[in-house]
């Protein structure tokens, strides 16, 4: 079972506890590394979003930068399945693939780090905020307009090492990424989800196959349903926003018991105006879940581009 990832660190130890967990869904000892790179293999490819760093995402071709390349040795049979961050995948994919498997998410929240503040509240008036990311460009000047906010790519090493050299008083980074790279002591401070909603799926990993491969056993030892469902409501919003890196969206879903609750907010670039629909749905007894969820992404979705018009586009 070849497995294809990008060739980032933060990827490369995403897709090494996949190919563990993939491993032992097809019968090898998950402990046993000669075992396991037998079984399911990892191919390391390198993408567009990878290559060209000194631009943003939305200047090259948006998210499916990181996933291009990826899903073309899919679908000409170089590889068998694919890890990708969640956040990192477009609302649609190429005919032939699907997202076949989410485990269990990981926290979604992003994070703080600055050497000068805790909290993005307390930095300095006209401080330099690092993000590549438009949505956390427009979150933060929707909360601290005086915020000189630069273009600041790279691994997450990267913009650590330049956060550290001062070329941006903070930067914002996703919880999880740190946390898988053992980096989870870093941030001063956490963003409140529910406040700033994260993109659409963070924290959460994708299991993309081949169509004829979407249920295959291996792939139903690894779903989370849980995830799938709060996730299925995220990209729902994503599919109805038409969200791509030139739009700030941000969409944030969570259980309260059988309670899914769901936050979805769209920003205009320069954080100017932000418009924000929260819903829920019991999903308590429905045959379907995940297309109950994914529904009420869309209708909040649908609500937030009614009303914003124009004015969310780059």
């Amino acid at each position: 079972m070849r497995i294809g990832a990008r060739g980032s660190k933060l990827s490369l130890a995403q897709a090494g506890h996949m190919q563990r967990r993939i491993a032992a869904a097809l019968g090898a000892d998950p402990e046993d590394a000669a075992a396991v790179a037998r079984v399911a293999p990892l191919v390391v490819i390198t993408t567009t979003g990878d290559r060209v760093q000194d631009r943003r995402l939305l200047e090259i071709g948006g998210k499916g930068m990181f996933t291009k390349e990826i899903e073309e040795a899919l679908l000409d049979g170089r590889i068998d399945c694919a890890v990708h961050s969640l956040k990192d995948m477009p609302a649609l994919l190429p005919q032939g693939l699907c997202i076949a498997a989410i485990p269990e998410r990981e926290d979604p929240r992003d994070a703080f780090l600055s050497p000068r503040a805790e909290r993005l509240e307390d930095l300095a008036e006209g401080a330099v905020l690092g993000t590549a990311s438009l949505r956390r460009q427009a979150q933060a000047l929707y909360r601290r307009p005086d915020l000189d906010v630069r273009m600041l790519r790279g691994n997450v090493d990267t913009r650590i090492a330049k956060l550290a050299a001062g070329e941006a008083d903070a930067i914002l980074l996703a919880v999880a990424g740190l946390k898988r790279l053992g980096l989870g002591h870093l941030p001063k401070s956490l963003i409140d989800p529910v406040e700033c909603p994260p993109a659409p799926g963070q924290g959460a990993l994708a299991i993309e196959t081949r169509t004829g491969d979407c249920d295959a056993a291996w792939v139903q030892a690894i779903r989370h349903g849980p995830t799938t469902v709060a996730v299925a409501a995220e990209r729902g919003a994503l599919t109805a926003l038409e969200g791509s890196c030139k739009t700030a969206i941000g969409a944030h879903a969570w259980f309260e018991g059988a309670h899914l609750k769901l936050i979805v907010e769209a920003l205009a670039p320069d954080g100017s105006v932000r418009f924000r629909h929260a819903g829920e749905a019991d999903l308590t007894e429905l045959a379907d879940p995940e297309a109950s969820a994914r529904d009420l992404g869309l209708s909040l979705g649908i609500a937030v581009r009614d009303q914003a018009g124009d004015a969310i586009f780059v």
